[in-house]
């Protein structure tokens, strides 16, 4: 999340905010926060998970949803926002305030900042598992090549791995398709990582 909007909003108030505004909000019991607003890095890396999704499923019947699609999650009402979600087949929607919400992600991607990274990891998965149709989730760091995958198995667990190789080539079953980590991260210079501070006996 970017900026709180320091002031209580009721659900109207909130629909009202959304239709009358070219930015992203989401609300949280009452509080509305905006989602606008991201590093280069972020947005390089974004674009790009977007072309190589578009390019990976093209010849197929599936759909890549960009950062401003709604997506209904049952659990937090009355929608969230994600970096960017996909699914193979039917694209189901619902009305919610006035716009149209996507119901049925099989995949979500997350790319992390320090400010949305605990949230993106913890409370807004949480929730996102109430979307029957959730399948896969994916985390991408954007200060180094790193991508955190979380798929959702038959008994309702999720298997967890990370990849950190620029050489590395995820399998997303969610989709059927394969994501190769220096197509994500082309065009990303990464920040120089601090010299570990380590005291060695004497």
């Amino acid at each position: 999340m970017s900026a709180n909007l320091k002031r209580r909003y009721t659900l109207e108030e909130y629909f009202s905010l959304e239709l009358s505004s070219n930015e992203r909000f989401e609300y949280w019991n009452g509080e509305v926060f905006c989602m606008s607003g991201v590093s280069e890095n972020h947005a390089q890396i974004e674009s790009n998970l977007n072309l190589a999704l578009r390019l990976a499923l093209r010849e197929r019947e599936c759909r890549v949803f960009p950062a401003n699609m709604r997506i209904k999650v049952p659990s937090l009402p009355p929608y969230r926002y994600a970096d960017l979600s996909a699914l193979c087949g039917k694209a189901i929607f619902a009305g919610v305030g006035g716009v149209d919400v996507l119901t049925n992600p099989a995949l979500i991607i997350e790319v992390l900042s320090e400010y949305t990274e605990a949230y993106d990891r913890g409370d807004k998965f949480t929730h996102y598992k109430s979307i029957p149709d959730f399948k896969e989730y994916l985390l991408v760091a954007q200060h180094r090549p790193h991508i955190t995958q979380y798929v959702k198995q038959t008994d309702d667990s999720w298997r967890y791995c990370e990849v950190n190789e620029m050489s590395a080539r995820l399998h997303l079953p969610s989709v059927d398709c394969v994501l190769a980590l220096g197509e994500v991260y082309q065009g990303v210079t990464f920040p120089a990582e601090p010299r570990p501070n380590i005291q060695l006996p004497s």
